[in-house]
């Protein structure tokens, strides 16, 4: 699953993902590696699995990760191809949710490219561009698909319908995240990869001194987004890759302390980005290996099973689960079985997160 970094240029992107790359100076569950300049791997922050770790010394670790992705900055005229348009509108269609990062920070040493600092101005010069490419897509389908309704197909009537509806919230300058649909209409928006349809978690960069509690910007971005359903969260991003810097962990603690902080900014937006991409985690426990897989929330045991391989879906017979603070509490599968609290489970079982599975499997 990828999540994209977008912005106007000079908000914080590159800075707030070179604090994603130098993460792994934060603790040694958190690396970051590097698949393409501008594309990276990082871990997802849970405790669960170095409680795991301790409990069962197993001969290695996999962690979660989430695929983080900086995409070039955005100029007006994107979507007609300006600036580097063509490309970042590419980038954030092979992405599965944005992480929108909007300058809430006053200093003029940055210079911002519309010359004043306005968090809103910048999010609707994105939005804008974004709807408008969205625009284009919809009144390129719709022409193919007015004939076929015109005929009666019923498939062609109900896109046609779908699309117009798209078009009429399209052209108010509302993102599609906005509108709801039902099953059939939810499966041809999926279909259309319409680009205002991703989730968005907005970054509210500040100073240090608003990193805990906000400010004024913030305020304002809070109030602007509350209908879209996406998700804010406030972090000093100059501020965090200093702190990422600092070879010593108590340092990093300490400097994290100065600002009203328990943890790095950037562990709290990964868990944000998982958790904005419909994502959630389930474990496999052995001396050989204890393993973090990533699931969509809603999956089914098969479902679970073939992340680890295809062929155990194929052949699913049953799951072996243990409700991780059940097995913390006892303290080994052994002692969970003992108290009658290992379930098995049929291919109809509904994943919970931080469930640890055994499959068994025949093909």
């Amino acid at each position: 699953m990828k999540a994209g970094i977008v912005g106007l240029p000079n908000v914080g992107k590159s800075t707030l993902f070179n604090c994603l790359s130098n993460a792994k100076a934060q603790s040694a569950n958190f690396p970051f590696c590097t698949i393409e300049p501008n594309v990276g791997v990082v871990n997802v922050p849970d405790s669960r699995i170095a409680k795991l770790e301790s409990m069962v010394n197993p001969e290695r670790v996999m962690p979660a990760t989430v695929e983080i992705v900086d995409i070039a900055g955005l100029v007006k005229g994107a979507s007609k191809g300006e600036g580097l348009g063509n490309k970042f509108l590419a980038n954030i269609r092979e992405c599965d949710a944005i992480i929108h990062v909007l300058r809430c920070f006053d200093n003029d040493n940055i210079v911002h490219v519309d010359a004043s600092v306005d968090p809103i101005r910048d999010k609707e010069t994105i939005d804008f561009e974004l709807q408008l490419k969205d625009l284009e897509s919809v009144e390129k389908r719709l022409e193919k698909v007015n004939r076929a309704a015109k005929t009666g197909n019923k498939e062609a009537v109900l896109e046609q319908a779908t699309l117009l509806r798209l078009k009429e919230v399209l052209e108010s300058g509302a993102s599609v995240r906005s509108m709801s649909f039902n099953e059939k209409e939810q499966v041809l928006v999926d279909e259309f990869q319409m680009l205002t349809a991703k989730p968005v978690l907005y970054v509210c960069n500040v100073d240090e001194a608003s990193a805990k509690d906000g400010n004024a910007y913030v305020s304002r971005v809070r109030e602007a987004v509350k209908d879209e359903g996406a998700e804010i969260i406030v972090l000093a991003v100059a501020t965090e890759s200093d702190i990422a810097e600092l070879e010593d962990y108590e340092e990093r603690q300490i400097f994290l302390e100065d600002i009203g902080l328990e943890e790095p900014g950037a562990a709290r937006l990964i868990r944000s980005a998982y958790k904005l991409l419909n994502l959630q985690t389930y474990f496999t426990v052995g001396v050989k290996e204890v393993r973090a897989w990533t699931v969509f929330i809603g999956a089914t045991a098969p479902q679970a099973a073939g992340v680890i391989h295809t062929d155990f879906e194929k052949g699913f017979i049953r799951a072996e689960v243990m409700q991780y603070d059940t097995f913390v509490e006892l303290g080994s599968e052994a002692k969970v079985k003992d108290a009658g609290k290992l379930g098995v489970e049929g291919k109809d079982y509904i994943v919970k997160d931080g469930d640890i599975m055994h499959f068994r499997f025949n093909v």
